[in-house]
């Protein structure tokens, strides 16, 4: 029984076994996954379920002053028996996707998994919106992404199998009204999504949207730290709590794994029932 994909006669993947395990459609194993913003938060935590499950991960971090903290996801990923290699790039520079892509390529060889979660967000009113944080947003958020797709995404449908995963928000359908640019990125990007996975479903890959809801994380340390504020959030959840980033990590596996292949096109959201509250 063939439990996971092995390249046929003409080099393409084919398709795996449905009476696989489980546990064996989770498996990453021979997988190479590159996660965009994995120093910290949501993209550590997902770096480090990708590698307990055997993926070779790619951990990527925007520059000197994260580079502590993304070393310190390789440590832990090496600590527990896992593969990683650290990949610096700044998402604000034109051309960083593409170079990041083929530095990748140049030392761990194809990209399998690619999770898009890199991306920042600047609090301001529309009116005050300057041009410079406009573009700043826009390049993170959508340029960078952008030439990581368009390296690739065609490299995994000529070998018939890859998965994308993009990582939301709320934002995308409730928005901030101080996160208009950011909000409006992530909108975006869910449209990118259902039109990549039309193109590329039948192609042995797969294209799907991750949204969290309200999660603990660096980012969301600041709003939350207010005792008051936080019980306020925590009553518009019906699971009762905020989210912590493991929480992400077992829709993303299942999404980035064999035990997602017909899962594609979709927007998942984890968020305890905010977004139906």
């Amino acid at each position: 029984m063939r439990l996971r994909p092995e390249p046929g006669d003409d080099g393409h993947y084919m398709s795996t076994d449905r009476t696989a395990s489980l546990p064996a459609m989770l498996d990453l194993t021979g997988r190479t996954a590159l996660i965009t913003g994995a120093r910290r938060g949501i993209g550590r935590a997902i770096a480090l379920g990708f590698a307990a499950q055997g993926a070779c991960v790619a951990v990527h971090y925007a520059g000197a002053d994260e580079e502590a903290d993304a070393a310190s996801v390789l440590a832990e990923i090496e600590r527990n028996g896992g593969g990683a290699s650290l990949f610096a790039a700044d998402f604000a520079a034109p051309g960083s996707g593409t170079r990041l892509a083929a530095e990748i390529r140049d030392r761990l060889g194809h990209v399998d998994i690619l999770v898009l979660n890199a991306s920042i967000e600047l609090l301001e009113n529309y009116d005050a919106i300057s041009q410079e944080h406009f573009d700043r947003q826009i390049a993170i958020n959508l340029r960078a992404p952008l030439e990581l797709l368009q390296s690739l995404l065609p490299p995994m449908t000529a070998r018939g199998w890859g998965r994308i995963l993009a990582i939301g928000s709320i934002q995308q359908l409730r928005p901030h009204p101080k996160m208009l640019v950011y909000a409006g990125t992530k909108s975006a990007q869910l449209n990118w999504v259902r039109s990549l996975a039309r193109q590329v479903g039948g192609k042995g890959v797969t294209v799907n949207n991750l949204a969290p809801g309200a999660i603990l994380t660096a980012r969301n340390g600041d709003r939350l730290a207010d005792p008051a504020i936080r019980r306020q959030v925590e009553q518009r959840i019906p699971a009762g709590r905020l989210g912590t980033p493991n929480d992400l990590v077992g829709a993303a596996l299942l999404l980035c794994s064999d035990a997602g292949a017909y899962i594609n096109g979709a927007d998942l959201s984890v968020d305890g029932g905010l977004g139906v509250a």
